[in-house]
């Protein structure tokens, strides 16, 4: 099992910045790609980031392309969500997950692990 535990949710006016991390325990964090998801109301959840198990690899979705970034820290068990440039859109609960495999992937079910989720509300 790996517990994952979201934080560093919040409200920001549209043109800022967030930082969410995900702290996860169990087991070996390096062993697992991580990604970020998102689900807003009444909407299905969607692929963010993820983050290859080195950190040297990572995916984007086109939405949050050159505003969000990934990074992990593995001696801390922990994974980042840099988001820069929020918008409106953006406002959603916000998931870290983790997938005990080589590559990341986009598809969440595929992901073997989830936290409980942050909410992040954009102002307009």
């Amino acid at each position: 099992q790996v517990q994952l535990v979201e934080s560093g949710g919040g409200l920001v006016q549209a043109g800022g910045s967030l930082s969410l991390s995900c702290t996860a325990s169990g087991r070996t964090f390096s062993n697992y790609c991580m990604g970020w998801f998102r689900q807003a109301p009444g909407k299905e959840r969607q692929f963010v980031a993820a983050i290859s198990r080195s950190g040297r690899s990572t995916n984007f979705a086109d939405p949050v392309k050159g505003r969000f970034t990934i990074s992990r820290d593995n001696a801390k068990n922990t994974v980042y969500l840099q988001m820069n440039n929020l918008k409106p859109e953006d406002t959603a609960v916000y998931y870290c997950a983790a997938d005990y495999s080589t590559w990341t992937t986009t598809q969440s079910r595929e992901y073997d692990y989830w936290g409980q989720g942050t909410q992040v509300t954009v102002s307009s």
